[in-house]
């Protein structure tokens, strides 16, 4: 279909997200923009997390894996192991992490370590989770933005380059006022697309196969496409290791991320704070495996259209479609024009929440963490809020640069690469926690709490690497993020002693 009219449905959809920030930023403040006044709706934040969780990496990779031969068999519905873990780690977030996050009234989380420990690990957190969710958000937003690239942009002559820039420009524009007051409304608007984009996607693939939604998962469970749980012990998808390690990405990814517990401590009080998290979690999951149920709807439609394996690749007359290209590839390329704008509105709903919320949490915790602005003497509001508006630009910068890498790189499934990412950057900061949470042993505030934050992911990719060779075909997967936080736990055990009270 006709670039500039999927453009045009872009843009329409952009200036309905800037009357949205104009409604919601008006009158607002520094505390509407780092906690939304604390006076969030708890059902309009978790119908938005659900946005933010899901992203472009839900929308478009995730189907994508059903597909992905992985040691001569498709992943199919593997990465449910994943989803079930996560559900045990927001039951931590809820019963666990929130109730400290309340009775200490944070505005950033990483004031807990300040508390707990001093000053070092307080910046030494908010540093980790700097780097995390840069890069987290940065390799999310790159998987939508080349979509739109390919699909829309390209064929009009505009580079990569431009189409971040344009892009990242819409949402700072959006963004760089309310922040976390306007990111509830834009991210329940945002969500509301992304899951209409799933609903009718499935419904129009069930119709032209033919199928039922019972008849459909015959043929899938037919073409291999619905096994769940890997019982290969030496394999990193093995289902212990998934769900293990899905449950620890939830607690650190959520649970200690600034982003996404900016928006729950928003809520008024504790216990709609907790409904939030225990909905999401509910609702996370149903949507998770509908986005793997589509997933192998669309493989099996591109069979029925002559599509076939050749060397463990998806060959589709005479073109290699790759896992993170078979959403895309099919609804823009082979499903009719109302389908094509339906996913191009879906994809972009998925863009702008990768985004927004992430450069919103990453001001705020530059602002907070590292220069303390909220506490230094004769800061003025005005002058705070000019500070803040130019930390949020020169992370839009930072953001550019780091998306033109993963352009460069250009990695495929990238949910597998976030995952691993999230292994190595989040660990720290889960034995960071975990150490403050369950012993009451006292660290030195001294240099050295950050070096055992530093050495523990670098100790870890070695490990990572040469596994297989230490333990004999072993390979480590997801559990790289607990392995690392426990070496951050006993190197931190290490430097701390017993307390003298």
């Amino acid at each position: 279909m006709s670039s500039w009219l999927l453009f045009v449905f872009v843009i329409s959809y952009f200036l309905l997200l800037l009357a949205i920030a104009w409604r919601t930023s008006r009158h607002s403040n520094n505390e509407s923009f780092f906690i939304g006044n604390r006076s969030s709706n708890w059902m309009l934040v978790a119908f938005g997390m659900i946005g933010t969780s899901l992203s472009g990496v839900t929308f478009v990779s995730v189907p994508g894996t059903v597909g992905d031969i992985a040691g001569g068999v498709p992943k199919a519905f593997g990465y449910m192991q994943l989803i079930i873990g996560n559900w045990l780690g927001y039951m931590v977030i809820a019963f666990v992490l929130l109730p400290l996050y309340y009775r200490l009234r944070l505005t950033s989380i990483y004031n807990y370590l300040h508390t707990r420990f001093g000053l070092v690990a307080y910046r030494t957190g908010a540093l980790f989770f700097l780097i995390s969710r840069t890069m987290g958000a940065t390799a999310r937003l790159y998987l939508i933005i080349n979509v739109l690239h390919i699909f829309i942009l390209r064929d009009m002559g505009i580079p990569f380059w431009l189409t971040t820039f344009v892009i990242l420009l819409m949402i700072v524009m959006y963004t760089l006022e309310g922040g976390v007051k306007t990111i509830v409304y834009t991210d329940t608007l945002q969500t509301t697309f992304m899951l209409l984009g799933l609903a009718v996607c499935i419904v129009f693939i069930l119709e032209k196969l033919g199928l039922s939604f019972g008849g459909a998962w015959q043929s899938l469970e037919s073409a291999g496409y619905t096994r769940i749980f890997d019982t290969g012990v030496q394999g990193k998808g093995f289902f212990l290791k998934q769900i293990v390690g899905g449950m620890f990405i939830a607690i650190a990814m959520t649970g200690l991320d600034q982003e996404m517990m900016q928006k729950n401590i928003s809520v008024s009080n504790l216990r709609d704070s907790k409904k939030n998290v225990v909905t999401f979690s509910f609702v996370m999951a149903f949507v998770s495996f509908m986005f793997l149920f589509l997933g192998g709807l669309l493989y099996l439609y591109s069979m029925h259209l002559g599509a076939a394996y050749q060397g463990g690749k998806l060959v589709l007359h005479g073109h290699v479609v790759a896992p993170d290209d078979i959403f895309p590839a099919m609804a823009l390329g082979y499903l009719p024009q109302g389908i094509s704008i339906i996913f191009i509105i879906g994809a972009i709903s998925a863009l702008f929440p990768s985004a927004d919320g992430a450069l919103t949490a990453l001001t705020s915790s530059f602002c907070i963490d590292l220069l303390n602005l909220k506490d230094k003497p004769g800061f003025t509001e005005g002058r705070l809020r000019r500070t803040r508006m130019i930390v949020h630009v020169s992370f839009t910068v930072l953001f550019l640069l780091c998306i033109l890498v993963f352009k460069w790189v250009d990695r495929k499934s990238i949910v597998y690469t976030i995952m691993e990412l999230a292994g190595y950057t989040y660990g720290p900061l889960l034995g960071l926690f975990a150490f403050g949470i369950f012993t009451r042993r006292v660290l030195p505030d001294t240099w050295k709490i950050t070096l055992v934050c530093l050495v523990s992911p670098v100790l870890c990719y070695f490990l990572s690497r040469y596994s297989p060779e230490l333990f004999g075909g072993f390979q480590i997967g997801l559990e790289l993020l607990v392995i690392n936080g426990l070496l951050t736990f006993f190197g931190l055990w290490s430097l701390s002693r017993r307390p003298t009270n």
